[in-house]
């Protein structure tokens, strides 16, 4: 078991490299001219719908992701055998940093289409707001209620 949780950790842990990756190579993107900024910024109707959008991506999905997770970890997760629960607890990470991916790429887009940093506060709470999903051992036997000879 102690094998099939560190193969676990290494997993999470590559997924978060890569959500954490992924705003940052479009922020270079941007930067390096490769996309075109600002193909919106004056146009106050694509503004206001680019930025409606991203503000309700925002307080909608890290709210959700955080709390779906939370919800399926205590209801279904922990009642399923050891294996299962592995399983099903590496699925809903997954998801749960998908979730917060959507807002954090598209807000930065946005903000590089706009020039207006509405979109750049909003991507960069989803980017904050996976910090509460850091992956590590000692978190992954905390939330799955593990028993004292798997810890060892």
């Amino acid at each position: 078991m102690k094998e099939q949780i560190k193969k676990l950790l290494l997993t999470l842990k590559c997924m978060y490299v890569v959500f954490w990756t992924i705003p940052v190579w479009f922020v270079a993107l941007y930067e390096t001219g490769v996309f075109t900024k600002g193909i919106h910024a004056g146009n106050a109707q694509m503004e206001y719908i680019l930025q409606s959008v991203g503000i309700l991506l925002t307080i909608g999905l890290i709210p959700f992701a955080l709390r779906i997770f939370n919800l399926n970890l205590v209801k279904r997760i922990k009642e399923y055998p050891l294996e299962r629960a592995l399983a099903s607890y590496k699925l809903w990470s997954d998801v749960r940093l998908f979730l917060l991916a959507v807002p954090a790429i598209l807000n930065f887009s946005f903000y590089y289409l706009t020039l207006n940093t509405t979109g750049l506060f909003c991507g960069a709470m989803a980017m904050l707001a996976s910090l509460f999903c850091v992956p590590s051992e000692s978190r992954i036997h905390n939330e799955l209620d593990l028993p004292e000879e798997i810890n060892k």
